[in-house]
């Protein structure tokens, strides 16, 4: 019988237990269990377990990485102690794991769920929260523990490449959907990582990008959102950003991890690191970012000789590893619980369904040519992404589905069908487009990249003289992905010659025949419509709604569901007309994603930045305050029937004001209806802030024709201030506030004049720029 030594160099290399007076997480509090850790156990527990095919505890990645096959990542287990892995997997649109396994015939597929976007053009946080519900009991029953999501990073361009996952270019839209998503995922028992905090607005170069932002920008806008959801549902953890903050990296910025986010907010949950995100494992573990995924040795390393040279106080690694221990007690996998590998599949494709057609903004649609009537049987269905629907992005916030409804699918399943059918023509013709975009080489991150899009198949005079014969309608899909990794270009913002041509043809030919033709938009991203939007008689922005978004499109067509979403974001007349276009890199630039280079002190020719010289002028904010006109407005949204605003009431309450009014359908079909609450302080323009600002919405309940509904919007007193950088505090002036409601930012239905008292409310005097600003002002 072999004698097992006791030695702390025993114990944290075999994991084995010495004896029954080892503290047990769990079972024992979290300080005896920090008292009992060696030095390298800690070192350890903060980073993950690595990486396949890059470097990483090899010996602990066969173990862990077995758990979920293609999850994200794991934490680092200690046996002795009772601390087990945990399960780190990504997000936001569904869980994203294998659906193959080794030696296993069974599937493990997930449901794709809408994008983001689409989710936040709902405006309804009820049905937010059941989404994530749904995409919660999947990271249950699939044995994950932490859902890497959601991501509600500001829409500052439209040409980030990964605005697909994010919300809006409001943060009380960002941050009022993120924390409902969080609520509905949580209530299963597992967490979330709000991510990427912050100012990750672009993929061009990411991590060695210097976001260059004054005090108030950030504060207002892009760190409002991440504070509204820490407060509002209090997610596990937090993921830090790769970029650069004023000359910092963001997870090593303590003024971002620790004075705002813990001091200010009272966040008192986990901070991890994005993949292979930041340089200096010891200025991580100082600023509060707990744990570093997926871990390299050489951050363990490092972090085990700063505690032994004393540049690292071995209680700061304590604190980090008490909040890893903190999370690691709340996960399914600690309790025990016994997943079951198999959710409710069938039910979460009705969930996936009908909230897609929510978050679906229907742009036009003149003479009342949608929904489609009876007459409207056949159909010409026409543009290659018709055939080839794009259920969601690409990169971590892809999804391993079963299947993707098409939009050909879609029209048949409710009955539609097709005079002259182009199915095999196109799907023929994609196979070949898709095999001549192919990427060339044998680059790692190919798989994850978005694949061109094919370019749009012409159509012959003949073809279209049969279509416009044996067809009661047209429909022509135009479609756009984009993914992490890469931004988009401005090519892609714009229609190409061929989708242009492919539109005219279709809509002077049928137009001839007195027939009507219907754009439908597969886009992850806001593109250009102000040039061509007049040519279609309606265009329908579905967004991308996840596998059945074929189906979500049809019932939207058919008239089963009235349309009820509304843009989150504006949609400018040029992409030269927002902001931000002057300091945002528009010829689609890859990531650098610097799994070598993020070690190296070699600056040069790698470092990069971005003045966000737009400042607090981000979306509607600029547009609508320097009255710059828009192809279609921040709010904006058609409905089949029309929505009336009575009696609208603004009442003073102690901490705040509430605003109450009716809406009453005044239609003849039933819907839903968004209503959108702005606030305009006095003298706006000479006190440099925006002519207006969203400071509460609400969705209706489905309104019957005929039917009325009283709805409550709520704005804190304290929701009124702005930053002062001068004195470093939230100030809202006295005086006559107005209270817009509306159904847009551009269409508002009542103003409310409030008095409003003076107050001032100091803040930590943190997020100085190294480089002085040329920023916007009214």
């Amino acid at each position: 019988m072999k004698k097992i030594l006791c030695t702390t160099a025993v114990a944290a290399t075999m994991l084995v237990a010495c004896g029954p007076k080892v503290p047990q997480l769990g079972d024992a509090s979290i300080d005896e269990v920090i008292a009992a850790m060696t030095l390298e156990e800690k070192a350890h527990l903060v980073i993950g377990t690595g990486m396949a095919g890059f470097s990483g505890d090899s010996a602990v990645v066969g173990a862990t990485k077995k758990l979920v096959p293609g999850a994200a990542g794991t934490t680092y287990p200690i046996e002795r102690l009772g601390i087990p892995s945990v399960v780190l997997a990504d997000g936001p649109a569904g869980l994203r794991i294998d659906p193959k396994r080794e030696g296993d015939n069974q599937t493990y597929y997930c449901t794709h769920f809408p994008i983001g976007t689409l989710l936040a053009s709902t405006w309804d946080q009820e049905l937010v929260e059941n989404v994530g519900k749904a995409i919660g009991n999947e990271v249950l029953e699939y044995g994950a523990d932490v859902l890497l999501a959601p991501a509600l990073n500001i829409h500052r361009n439209p040409l980030c490449g990964r605005n697909f996952e994010y919300y809006s270019e409001d943060p009380v839209v960002s941050g009022k959907i993120a924390a409902a998503y969080v609520r509905g995922v949580q209530s299963n028992g597992v967490g979330t990582s709000i991510k990427h905090f912050a100012t990750n607005n672009q993929e061009s170069n990411r991590m060695m990008n210097d976001a260059r932002v004054t005090p108030r920008a950030l504060r207002e806008i892009y760190l409002k959102g991440f504070e509204i959801a820490v407060k509002e549902s209090e997610p596990w953890t937090v993921m830090s950003s790769y970029n650069y903050m004023n000359g910092v990296y963001t997870s090593e910025n303590p003024e971002l991890q620790t004075t705002a986010l813990r001091t200010e907010w009272g966040y008192k949950g986990m901070v991890m690191t994005d993949w292979f995100g930041g340089k200096d494992a010891v200025a991580q573990m100082k600023a509060g970012n707990d744990m570093l995924q997926p871990g390299v040795d050489k951050q363990y390393t490092a972090i085990v000789a700063a505690v032994k040279d004393g540049s690292l106080d071995e209680t700061v690694l304590d604190t980090n590893v008490r909040r890893i221990l903190e999370m690691i007690l709340k996960t399914p996998r600690f309790k025990g619980y016994e997943y079951s590998n198999k959710p409710d599949l069938k039910a979460h494709a009705k969930v996936t369904r009908q909230s897609a057609t929510e978050g679906m903004v229907l742009l036009e649609n003149r003479n009342g040519v949608l929904p489609m009537t009876a007459s409207v049987k056949n159909i010409a269905l026409l543009g290659c992404t018709s055939y080839d629907f794009i259920a969601g992005g690409t990169g971590s916030g892809n999804v391993n589905r079963a299947y993707t409804v098409s939009l050909l699918d879609g029209l048949k399943n409710a009955g539609y069908t097709f005079g002259v059918d182009l199915k095999k023509t196109y799907e023929e013709y994609i196979k070949q487009e898709n095999e001549r975009n192919k990427p060339k080489g044998d680059d790692k991150l190919t798989a994850f990249l978005p694949t061109p899009r094919p370019t749009e198949m012409s159509v012959s005079s003949e073809l279209m003289t049969q279509l416009v014969a044996k067809n009661d309608i047209a429909l022509i899909t135009i479609g756009r992905n984009s993914g992490e990794f890469i931004d988009r270009s401005l090519a892609d913002f714009s229609l190409s010659a061929s989708e242009l041509a492919l539109i005219r043809q279709t809509t002077a030919a049928f137009h001839a025949a007195g027939k009507k033709v219907v754009v439908v938009l597969n886009i992850g991203g806001v593109i250009e419509t102000a040039s061509w939007k007049q040519l279609p008689d309606a265009i329908l922005c579905a967004w991308q709604g996840g596998q059945e978004g074929g189906n979500s499109v049809a019932d939207i067509l058919s008239g089963k569901v009235s349309p009820s979403g509304k843009l989150p974001m504006t949609f400018p007349v040029a992409w030269a007309d927002v902001a931000s276009s002057k300091n945002f890199p528009s010829e689609g630039r890859m990531s650098d994603f610097g799994f070598d280079r993020r070690n190296t002190d070699k600056k040069e020719n790698l470092w990069d930045y971005t003045n966000y010289e737009e400042d607090i002028y981000v979306g509607y904010r600029y547009f609508d305050s320097f009255h710059k006109p828009v192809s279609y407005p921040f709010g904006y949204g058609l409905s089949y029937t029309r929505f009336e605003y009575s009696d609208a009431v603004v009442k003073p309450e102690a901490d705040g004001f509430t605003v109450t009014l009716s809406v009453k359908n005044a239609g003849t079909v039933a819907g839903k209806e968004v209503v959108e609450l702005y606030a305009a302080a006095p003298d706006a323009q000479k006190a440099n802030k925006p002519e207006k600002e969203l400071k509460d919405f609400v969705k209706t309940r489905e309104l019957k024709a005929g039917e009325s509904t009283k709805v409550t919007l709520k704005v804190k007193s304290a929701d009124l201030a702005s930053f002062d950088e001068k004195t470093s505090s939230w100030v809202v002036p006295a005086g006559t506030y107005n209270f817009l409601v509306g159904a847009s930012s551009r269409d508002i239905r009542a103003t409310l004049p409030v008095t409003v008292a003076a107050s001032s409310v100091k803040a930590n005097n943190i997020f100085k720029p190294q480089t002085a600003l040329k920023t916007l002002t009214r």
